[in-house]
């Protein structure tokens, strides 16, 4: 009989493996498995399960009403992750193997990696339990000693039953309190019509509350103007800067009163006076200090210095983090959030120094050996430290250089290696000097600063070394001219600085990411506090998931590196602000619950009791916003500029409307109002101005339709004869009907190109760019063309420029907005204009790496520009909420022809597999066949093909994979 150990990754699988087979003897690599005659190891990629609600309690979408709500099951279902359900079917299968009666759960030590297993095993049992005795591997260091030692020394599963509760405990009250808020804020803000999703969630709103709150802070903040005094003084060795400030100041409640500020210019303008020309006595003191690296890095700190230095997201940073370690296997585990190693890791260090050192990286390896001569690498507290690492340790490289990292995966893995060097070497050491400079009994301080020794800012070169060079003002570090004892110096010109203090900063994504990180710091309560001292809102692996998808559902936006809250934002805080569930929008919440679930985890308080908390809460938020009987929520409400319409009087904003509030503006007014929310879309405050102002706005995306379908329209103020009032009208750019009508089209745009149909010019016309001989003009009342492209497609706004491409070289760059309304994912493509099928269409790009493309192609054809493109799937502009499923796109739709060979191989193609021309599927065929015909597929990893003579040609470099075929034969083809 076997052992079936599950660990949560490939890549510790592997681990498992290598630190086993000394003592168990060698096992038998398989495709989702390795065996011996003791072992079955496989592993999960993180979740492969979920929970979900059983069917009779789930309440499916367009039933999201009060009387479906709260939805509290009494027990939930399990599910497969979509994405992974291929691995489960793997997992499962070796855990019901009759010659397996024992599990291991090798999943990471911390509550996650236990939810995980615990969820797999229940799955695999169905409506049975599996019966199979489990024992707890629990790994803090992944050297292959640690590992054994961690078999040696199994927990058993009732040791570890409090961590499985407070890991299945808080999973099911995030389902809770997320799909009931969440709906039930929908019910509230949809009451009135349409569908208004309004998504709430432990940790997204609170992060929401946070951006909302700064920008509060902005939107009061009252400039106030003051004056700093700065002289420059001339000593014998030449001249120095310095600033005023007053010695005998103490700090205030008022952050912006500072030592070094003047309120008023008479009161600056006579210090001015004061010293002017005269002389000064100088005291200065000077100090060694010393300057440490920063340490090693976790996953949100690397985000955080990712997003400062080169602007990426944390969304791209973890996406960049990821294939460094799955693809190039160049960094450690990413999703971590620990800073530190562990204690036995100092071996590992020293081989990584090595490796360096070693590696042909110029910038890096010279570094590295100053390391290794000078002994740096040895145990040191601040960088080992098992109390520290969690389920995971710190980010940091492996023992194999990479090759063909891409731009952006260079500067993300130069990061951490330099960070990881850094730690090692000593602290830079600085002269500190400040110098105070007494004239007419008023002091100056000035802060010379002089790097003596580098230490690890020797690894960072100029960027750091040269900091102090770079001041320039009187306390902000810089060298100094030296003074004499008892030298008087003179006062040579001195000025007040006219200053305004300015507003707090909006967030970026780095200090976003640090504010989730530290939101502990936010709670009052000590125990709370201590709760989330090492959590924050949010894990380093879900921050940048949890950003995203505030961003996704419009609560906020990017403005080059601000993030900015919009109305939609503001209006979700004013209601759970007025509905008085404002512990949805606080970092208490998450506070509490790790408080409870480390009880929990200890022993001290029982599951059903915490759920049973849990149910309490749901309830308490649905009653909240079900009983709500008033016409508006309160709230700090705007006044549009704009008058009335109807009447001339006031518009002001409430909860769910812009209504007249007649000439006094407190009063019922003329009737007149609009929607603040039109299908589920609010209006932000400058576009309410400009549609009062012009009386129509767009086209403008965001709107969903009653069964939550995203579309885009235009809309319009339009006076009803009937009710003798303005009224707020969609308008879905449907040009046809002026086409059906006959309507003449007057073009006052510049054209932006030639038709590719026939030839004539392209113009802008309602929601399209159209041809002019598609429409009815005064030169041909009769349309004779349909070239017709949107402005809008899939969510992705198509601009001017844009068209210009597509019709003068076929297709468009890269655009990344487009939204699958199939799948609800954003996708990258191009928009390109296929002959073959009269119409735009989509052109994917070939994915780094070789991946499929997102839609099958067909051989090359000549465009009229004289390119080739491929076969595509055609770009439909979404134009009404209508509720239906997407069409398939054309490439979908098509039955399958066969491939006609028309591209010509390279010589060094066709040094391999001979002249001719071809189909693709034929050349990528015969490839594989001298491949396995010369045996160059590497014996150890089969993915990996290794070059003869004619290959090195074709690939331009020693050996590549599987996965880089495609993309190496597509530059070879024409």
């Amino acid at each position: 009989m076997k052992t079936l150990v599950i660990a949560e990754k490939p890549s510790v699988a592997q681990d498992i493996v290598k630190a086993l087979t000394p003592t168990s003897g060698k096992f038998e690599k398989h495709d989702d498995h390795f065996e011996n005659d003791r072992y079955v190891v496989t592993s999960a990629v993180g979740h492969l399960v979920e929970i979900q609600a059983p069917e009779q309690y789930d309440v499916k979408r367009g039933k999201w009403s009060f009387a479906n709500l709260p939805v509290i099951p009494p027990h939930f279902d399990l599910k497969p992750v979509d994405k992974t359900k291929t691995r489960l079917n793997a997992v499962v299968k070796q855990a019901k193997r009759k010659d397996v009666n024992a599990l291991i759960n090798a999943c990471d030590a911390g509550r996650e990696g236990e939810l995980i297993f615990r969820l797999i095993e229940q799955y695999a049992g169905g409506t049975k339990s599996l019966d199979k005795p489990v024992q707890r591997l629990w790994l803090q260091s992944m050297t292959p000693q640690a590992i054994r030692d961690g078999f040696d020394s199994l927990r058993s599963n009732q040791q570890m039953q409090g961590l499985a509760d407070a890991a299945r405990s808080r999973s099911e009250a995030d389902w809770l309190v997320g799909i009931n808020g969440t709906r039930a804020m929908t019910a509230f803000n949809s009451r009135d019509g349409g569908f208004f999703l309004t998504t709430v969630g432990r940790v997204q709103t609170p992060t929401l509350a946070v951006v909302v709150e700064r920008e509060e802070q902005i939107r009061k903040f009252v400039s106030r103007d003051y004056w700093e005094i700065h002289a420059e003084f001339a000593a014998a060795a030449g001249t120095y800067p310095a600033k005023w400030f007053d010695p005998a100041w103490k700090k205030e409640e008022d952050a912006e009163k500072k030592a070094d500020r003047k309120w008023t210019a008479a009161e600056a303008q006579a210090i001015v006076e004061a010293v002017r020309g005269k002389t000064a006595s100088v005291t200065e003191e000077a100090t060694p200090t010393t300057q440490a690296s920063p340490g090693l890095f976790d996953l949100t700190s690397l985000q955080r210095e990712a997003n400062g230095k080169f602007g990426f997201s944390a969304k791209t940073t973890l996406a960049l983090a990821q294939s460094l370690y799955e693809r190039h296997k160049a960094l450690t585990y990413p999703r971590t959030d620990s800073r530190h190693l562990p204690e036995d890791y100092v071996p590992v260090a020293k081989q990584t120094f090595e490796m360096l050192a070693d590696s042909g990286m110029r910038h890096l390896a010279p570094h590295a050996l100053t390391a290794l001569n000078n002994n740096y690498v040895r145990k040191i507290p601040r960088v080992f430290d098992n109390k520290k690492v969690s389920d995971h340790f710190a980010i940091i490289p492996t023992l194999q250089a990479p090759s063909g990292l891409s731009e952006a995966e260079q500067k993300l893995y130069d990061l951490v290696v330099r960070r990881f060097m850094a730690v090692f070497f000593p602290s830079a050491e600085y002269q500190v000097t400040t110098r105070i400079s007494v004239a007419a009994g008023h002091s100056f301080k000035t802060v010379g600063k002089v790097l003596v020794k580098p230490g690890w800012l020797a690894i960072y070169g100029k960027e750091a070394a040269n900091e102090v060079e770079d001041a320039k003002d009187g306390d902000k570090g810089q060298n100094l001219v030296p003074v004499q004892p008892g030298e008087q110096v003179g006062v040579e010109s001195v000025e007040a600085k006219g200053l305004k203090t300015r507003p707090p900063a909006r967030y970026s994504e780095a200090t976003l990411l640090g504010a989730m990180e530290g939101a502990g710091k936010l709670v009052d309560d000590d125990e709370l506090r201590e709760a989330m001292q090492e959590k924050g809102l949010g894990t380093p692996a879900t921050r940048a998931a949890i950003i995203e998808g505030l961003l996704n559902e419009k609560y906020m936006l990017r403005e080059g590196r601000e993030i900015i809250p919009t109305a939609k934002a503001f209006q979700l805080m004013t209601l759970l602000r007025g509905l008085q569930v404002e512990e949805l929008s606080k970092p208490e919440l998450t506070g509490e619950w790790e408080y409870k679930l480390a009880q929990m985890e200890q022993g001290k308080l029982s599951r059903a009791t915490f759920m049973a908390e849990i149910a309490a809460m749901t309830e308490h938020i649905v009653k909240k916003a079900k009983e709500y009987d008033r016409d508006t929520v309160p709230g700090d409400y705007a006044t549009v500029s704009t008058p009335c319409p109807n009447c001339g009087g006031v518009v002001k904003e409430n909860y769910r409307r812009y209504a007249c509030t007649g000439a006094d503006g407190a009063s019922e007014g003329c009737g007149f109002s609009f929607g603040k929310s039109p299908a589920g879309r609010t209006f932000e405050p400058a576009e309410v101005e400009q549609f009062m102002r012009d009386k129509k706005i767009g086209p403008l995306d965001g709107f969903r339709s009653k069964a939550g379908w995203p579309f885009v329209a235009e809309m319009a103020l339009k006076y009803n004869e009937e009710e003798k009032n303005w009224k707020l009208e969609f308008d879905f750019g449907d040009d046809k009907k002026n086409e059906e009508s006959g309507e003449i089209v007057e073009f006052t745009d510049e054209a932006l190109g030639a038709c590719p149909k026939c030839g004539s010019p392209v113009h802008e016309h309602g929601s399209n760019y159209v041809c002019s001989k598609a429409v009815p003009t005064n030169d041909q009342p009769t349309p004779s063309c349909d070239f017709k492209t949107g402005k809008l497609i899939l969510q992705q706004p198509v601009e001017r420029e844009q068209v210009v491409k597509l019709l003068t070289n076929g297709k468009t760059d890269v655009l990344d907005k487009f939204v699958s309304n199939r799948t609800r994912r954003s996708f990258k493509a191009m928009l390109a204009w296929n002959p073959e099928e009269g119409k735009v269409t989509f052109e994917f790009e070939p994915r780094e790496g070789g991946k499929k493309y997102p839609a099958r192609k067909t051989a090359a054809t000549k465009t009229p520009f004289g390119k080739a493109a491929a076969k595509k799937t055609t770009a439909k502009t979404t134009k009404a909420p209508v509720a239906k499923k997407a069409a398939k796109p054309a490439a979908e739709k098509a039955p399958r022809k066969a491939a006609v060979g028309t591209l010509k191989p390279s010589a060094a193609l066709m040094a391999v597999i001979g002249d001719g021309t071809y189909a693709r599927t034929e050349v990528v065929k015969k490839i594989w066949d001298y491949i396995k015909a010369n045996n160059l597929q590497d014996p150890a990893d089969k993915r990996s093909i290794k070059a003869d003579g004619k290959l090195q040609a074709v690939f331009g470099k020693d050996s590549a994979t599987m996965f880089e075929l495609a993309g190496i034969i597509g530059k070879h083809l024409s």
